[in-house]
């Protein structure tokens, strides 16, 4: 070995040039290496600064309910993209980019061209109408929307509409899905609807202010007669009736269909059924569906259809029909900076989401978020890019506990969910994401234990520090926000400092769910939980219990016990 060593010595002492060739090439092979390395493996962070709940590795021992709130500061549920330190976060998206230039469309031509080849593949499910004038003040399509920055294609606008029962489905500005029953704009040129849509850059979505326009085929008309109104029960007949139902059809072969149908046509939100009249209108003070009757008092046939009921002259049967009620659906930025930062404070898996859709209705203004969360944005969550600190929204949502963190906010809404309910609706987030589901995998694997033991002391932590470090804070339970969305939802506009305008709560309570509200947990062919986890949450449950009652509030909802 050594006489090889000496050999290469000598050879490389006559030959310099090809020694440092040989060790340049080394270098950089290793480097490209440990690039690879870096791009390819996961994101690592120290034990101190990711804590226990990440919800990943082995379990760790239980160091005490307030010991362990430090832990998990820097796993709070953050989105794929982390805490966001600033206002100079670049985001993915260039959608403010695009209408700044919305003419610059090189390909418009070909583009409208291959998207009239693509329409007319499709006639079985829709027959293209034309591009029409859209406008953001009074829309064209004033039935349900959503947006999807990067994934929106024709299909998937037509089939949420086609579910929803709708007869148009038009795209706006390649991300845009608007749906309506009735098209009220004029046609505009072909050329100005020239933006690709963003989940299928070969099919047109419109253009700026302008909807490329389908008509959704007989093929839903099924689902448009029969699956597209809600049933929200029966009511005494109001005082006032002729202002609170204003529109009106005597319908002597009376169904529920066709009373729904006129109301929809007629573009209203509420079909009411009171014998062989059929009335159209809106929730209102007049008229709020808070004060059901029993159901007995409207059970009177209705003459077109023997099995169905069709209400009295006295008692209402109403349904809720697939009209978007677009009182409470304009939103902005709050138009001067904020004095103060609002809290909307959450354990993840307990709502937050679905809260910041309510209150943002309910106000008419953004809600923003101490991370950056680019799907939530894509959906309409104008305010998640902003930073937390802008006062621009009306307030922020974070999964922060630990006293520094809390005592930056000057006031807070504390949103509790039972823990069992959350553990499972956070789980299936970290595995399926916003509105998917983890799958059955994961939960017969490893990863669910894991996460119970890491995540159910956060559960607690995380309330009692935001009780102990606090500033105003207003305890709101989940469960109760569910089951009377309107008083609650009163108490959180309350502590915004907001006047809350009653008809636009009534019509919060009509848009309720919106797009990203997880449709009900997976059941699950068996109970997740083992008798040691219920010992432990048990335990949990109990002490924020005893936390919120030394405080002089109402403890947990009794549907946290017995489990």
């Amino acid at each position: 070995m050594a006489k090889l060593l000496v050999k290469l010595q000598r050879y490389f002492r006559r030959k310099p040039v090809r020694f440092f060739t040989l060790l340049a090439l080394y270098l950089a092979a290793g480097s490209l290496v440990f690039l690879h390395s870096g791009f390819a493996g996961e994101p690592t962070v120290t034990g101190t600064q990711r804590g226990p709940g990440a919800g990943e590795g082995p379990g760790l021992p239980y160091l005490g309910v307030m010991q362990l709130s430090r832990g998990f500061k820097a796993a709070a549920a953050m989105p794929e993209g982390g805490r966001r330190h600033g206002p100079w976060f670049k985001s993915t998206s260039k959608e403010p980019a695009e209408r700044a230039k919305a003419g610059d469309y090189g390909s418009t031509r070909s583009r409208v061209l291959r998207g009239r080849s693509g329409r007319e593949k499709e006639e079985d499910r829709a027959r293209y109408i034309g591009c029409y004038v859209d406008n953001t003040r009074r829309r064209t399509l004033r039935g349900v929307s959503f947006f999807d920055y990067k994934k929106m294609t024709v299909f998937r606008c037509q089939d949420n509409c086609a579910e929803r029962g709708y007869l148009y489905a038009g795209l706006e500005f390649g991300a845009e899905c608007y749906c309506g029953h009735k098209i009220q704009a004029s046609n505009a040129s072909e050329s100005e609807c020239n933006m690709a849509c963003k989940g299928e850059r070969s099919n047109t979505c419109g253009g700026v202010n302008r909807l490329s326009i389908y008509r959704l085929e007989l093929a839903q008309e099924s689902a448009r007669r029969y699956g597209s109104a809600i049933f929200r029960g029966c009511f005494r007949r109001p005082d006032n009736i002729s202002i609170a139902l204003p529109i009106s059809q005597l319908m002597l072969n009376m169904s529920v269909d066709k009373c729904v149908d006129f109301c929809t046509e007629k573009e209203y939100p509420l079909s009411a059924l009171a014998g062989t009249s059929c009335r159209c209108g809106f929730p209102t003070t007049l008229f709020t569906l808070h004060e059901r009757e029993d159901e007995q008092l409207c059970a009177q046939k209705c003459a077109g259809e023997e099995f169905e009921s069709c209400g009295t002259t006295e008692y209402l049967l109403v349904y809720q029909t697939q009209v978007q009620d677009n009182r409470c659906m304009d939103r902005r930025f709050l138009p001067t900076r904020a004095k103060q930062l609002v809290a909307l404070a959450s354990f993840p898996g307990a709502g937050n989401t679905w809260a910041r859709h309510l209150i943002e209705l309910a106000t008419g203004f953004y809600t923003g978020s101490y991370y950056f969360d680019g799907s939530l944005y894509n959906k309409g969550f104008k305010g998640e890019r902003d930073h937390w600190r802008s006062g621009r929204t009306i307030c922020i949502k974070t999964h922060e506990s630990g006293q520094k963190e809390i005592e930056s906010f000057d006031s807070a809404i504390l949103l509790i969910r039972n823990p069992y309910k959350a553990l499972m609706a956070e789980f299936n987030r970290k595995y399926g994401g916003h509105i998917g589901f983890a799958a059955h995998a994961h939960w017969k694997g490893k990863e669910w234990p894991e996460f119970v033991a890491n995540y159910a002391p956060w559960w607690a932590t995380h309330t009692l520090d935001w009780l102990r470090y606090g500033k105003k804070v207003l305890v709101v339970h989940f469960e109760d926000l569910k089951r009377d969305l309107f008083v609650q939802l009163q108490r959180m506009v309350g502590l915004l400092g907001i006047t809350a305008c009653e008809d636009r709560l009534l019509c919060v309570e009509g848009q309720k769910d919106g797009n990203f509200k997880r449709s009900g947990l997976r059941k699950l062919e068996y109970d997740p939980y083992t008798p040691e986890m219920r010992k432990m949450i048990s335990a949990y449950i109990k002490t924020v219990d005893t936390a919120l009652k030394l405080r002089n509030l109402s403890g947990v909802p009794d549907d946290y016990y017995p489990r």
